[in-house]
Order: structure tokens, then sequence, then C-alpha cells
């Protein structure tokens, strides 16, 4: 039996857009969602049919895809409402460096192009331990706090917090990130924060713009060192909070280089 792959997919989240032309299969895809920013040629060439955990459902069965790819729980009812209208769906739900790796060869896999993204995987993955083995010399590693989300405050997901291991950082709450959803995820108590004090703070406010302001403004904040050290930087969401490759390439060198200008500049 010759086996028929899909030729006409609609990807519902960036990370597999940036997968696929990565592999070399950017032919196939024939819808996008708005926030796709990663390759920057992919806004230019495909139709936009949704945001991101909402869809413009009949747009999509008109445009007759055989696969639609999208990602976790926060696309449940998307992929529910498509596949009671009788299209195929591959939702993916990984949260780690691991799961992202895997994710590049399943769907390689799903496309015949097995041999590419594993190819592709490994490029990635050798980046992953060049990073570890620079991030395991450091002297004095930095304790850092990532900020998903503001109000309520949400702690990083599985692969930030690994990202942060990876560069020589210690994640102040890596305690967290084995929580799948976010809401377990949110501090109780944002006074947690001052108590652990990190060095070093990263935000990416999951689309939105991060203001610093509203940051100095919370209470008891100003004796947390990356406060008083103007150690605050913010990382678009588009790089870290992807669950794909651009937070395995520009997240990892983005954080490793702000863990390395922390060094040069306290001489260690």
């Amino acid at each position: 039996m010759i086996l028929s792959y899909p030729q006409r997919i609609i990807c519902l989240t960036e990370e597999t857009t940036e997968t696929l032309y990565a592999i070399g299969a950017s032919d196939l895809i024939i819808g996008i969602t708005q926030y796709t920013l990663r390759p920057p040629q992919a806004k230019k060439e495909k139709p936009i049919v949704a945001r991101y955990i909402d869809a413009r459902i009949d747009k999509i069965i008109e445009m007759k895809p055989d696969l639609v790819l999208a990602w976790s729980d926060l696309q449940a009812n998307i992929a529910s409402e498509l596949i009671k209208n009788g299209i195929e769906v591959i939702c993916f739900n990984h949260r780690s460096i691991q799961g992202i790796l895997e994710m590049i060869q399943k769907l390689g896999g799903l496309i015949g192009k097995s041999k590419e993204a594993e190819k592709y995987a490994l490029s990635l993955s050798k980046r992953i331990e060049i990073a570890r083995k620079k991030g395991a010399k450091r002297i004095v590693k930095p304790k850092v706090y990532f900020e998903e989300w503001y109000d309520p405050i949400i702690t990083g997901i599985t692969w930030v917090s690994e990202i942060i291991e990876i560069c020589g950082g210690i994640d102040i709450f890596e305690e967290n990130r084995h929580f799948y959803d976010a809401k377990r995820r949110i501090l109780a108590d944002n006074n947690e924060v001052v108590k652990r004090n990190p060095d070093i703070m990263l935000a990416s406010w999951c689309g939105m713009k991060f203001k610093k302001a509203k940051v100095l403004k919370r209470e008891n904040w100003d004796r947390i060192n990356a406060i008083k050290n103007d150690e605050i930087y913010d990382i678009g969401s588009e790089i870290i909070l992807q669950p794909g490759p651009a937070a395995l390439t520009d997240g990892i060198d983005i954080v490793m280089k702000i863990l390395d200008n922390r060094e040069i500049r306290n001489g260690k």
C-alpha cells in the first residue's frame, strides 16, 4: 500500500509553521494564525485563519484542509468543532524541551519527511548541548525569576525553566514547572518573589506588551536584587513562549546573553 501524506495543512500555532518551513515543507501550509511571526515570510505567503483560542471555523472548513495542527487544551474547543465537521486534527500537548524535539520528529513523520525532521531536531539538540556545557561552567549561578503573566502572577512553564538551567541560572520557582496548566503556576502571594530575591527577572506576558512600570509599583519589590540593579528583561513571547524551534534557538541565545552580560559586569 502506498502511503498518502497530507497536502493541505493549517497551522493553528506558530511552532508548527516554523517547523514546516525549516524542514522544507512550507508548500503544504494553506493557513496560519494571526500571531505567527516566524518565519517572517509566512505572513506574506499564507492566509490567516485564526488567532489563538478562536478561529474562523467556517473559513477553515471551506479551505478543505486534510490536516489541522493545534497545541494543548487551550485549542481544545477549536479542535472539537473541526473534528465534528469531519476534519482531521492533530493536537500536540508537549511542555518540555524533549517534547519540542519529539514534536518536530512526529510532525516530520506525519508528512513523509522523517529524515528532514530528524536532521533538524538533531541540529537543535547539538545547539542545546553546546549551551548546556557553557552554562555549566558558570562559577556563580544567578537566581532567575520568569514571569509569564502579571495579574495574577504566573511563573514559567517547563521548557522556559529548563532553558534557564541550561544557560547556567537557577529558576527560583523550579517546582512550578511540573504543572501543565497555568492555573497551578499562579502565585498566591506576590511577596514570595521578594522572599526568594532573584538576581534577574525575565518577563514575557503571553502576547501582551511588557510594562516595566507595573512591576516597579509592586509593594516591597524594591527590595529585590533584580529590581535594585535594573536586571529586568522582556523577551518576546513569540520566542520564549513558543513550544517549538524559536525557544531552542533565539530563546536560549537571549537568556544566555543576559546571563553572560551579568557575569561580565560582576567580573565573574
